[in-house]
């Protein structure tokens, strides 16, 4: 397995980015504007240029055509080039099973086909969305990872209820836009890296564990060769509790939208 490989990229089109839709993002490295590592394990890896994507709904029933599949290496999907009527051309998340040639659009209602973006209040029941807004205008915010889908459950007032990918049931405005589909790339959870420079490449650093330090450097560090921790509960490099303890703040404004939780497996 360990030089095995994912064919899935065989659907890209063979052609470079477009250039008029790409930056050069500044590294960091997991640093904050005062130079402090805040984001341990970040540096390195190889030169990339990111894809300005169309998360929102500049163009309002106006009908698009796909040019090409494209990589993105800022994301785990692909990406799609689309090009409008009056030769505007904008980059989107690409569904699972869209095609070179297709032609898409986003209006407040229209037909019930992969890649079309409409507003969830009119989205049928049972049907898969991705790259859903939470506050209309701002744009798609969650359901935007390779592979990831939700389901519309019911229409209820101004909310839709959904079924999000980890299994939590939310409500979301019902004037809020989503795109029809699965996103692509559903193979992703399956590539092996095959080595560790893989990592190193996308910038990534090891990670060493706490029992392996000293205990001026870890509270899990230190004993005579391989111990365990040494405590009743794992903690942080900080000393603080890890692994199981919630971090979600109890008094968040977006509790009342969630109607069930997540189901831990």
């Amino acid at each position: 397995m360990r030089k095995k490989k994912i064919n899935a990229r065989k659907i890209l089109s063979k052609k470079g980015p477009e250039k008029s839709l790409l930056l050069t993002l500044k590294r960091r490295a997991g640093r904050n504007s005062s130079g402090k590592i805040t984001v341990r394990h970040k540096g390195g890896g190889v030169k990339k240029r990111y894809r300005i994507i169309d998360f929102g709904q500049k163009r309002i029933d106006q009908p698009a055509k796909v040019l090409a599949l494209e990589y993105d290496p800022y994301r785990t999907a692909f990406i799609m080039l689309v090009e409008y009527e009056n030769g505007e051309k904008r980059y989107r998340l690409a569904p699972d099973k869209i095609k070179v040639g297709s032609t898409i659009i986003c209006s407040e209602k229209t037909e019930l086909t992969v890649g079309n973006r409409m507003k969830v209040s009119n989205i049928p029941v049972g049907t898969m969305i991705y790259n859903i807004e939470l506050m209309p205008g701002q744009g798609a915010k969650i359901v935007r990872s390779a592979g990831s889908a939700a389901k519309v459950l019911a229409n209820e007032g101004k909310y839709t209820n959904i079924e999000m990918p980890s299994g939590e049931i939310r409500r979301v405005l019902a004037n809020c836009f989503a795109s029809i589909g699965t996103v692509s790339y559903p193979e992703w959870r399956y590539v092996n890296l095959r080595k560790a420079g893989v990592n190193r490449l996308k910038g990534k650093r090891p990670r060493v564990r706490g029992t392996a330090m000293n205990p001026v450097d870890h509270p899990h560090g230190g004993g005579e060769g391989r111990t365990g921790i040494g405590m009743k509960h794992p903690k942080t490099p900080w000393g603080k509790p890890a692994l199981g303890v919630k971090t979600r703040k109890p008094k968040k404004w977006t509790k009342k939208l969630i109607i069930q939780r997540r189901k831990k497996n």
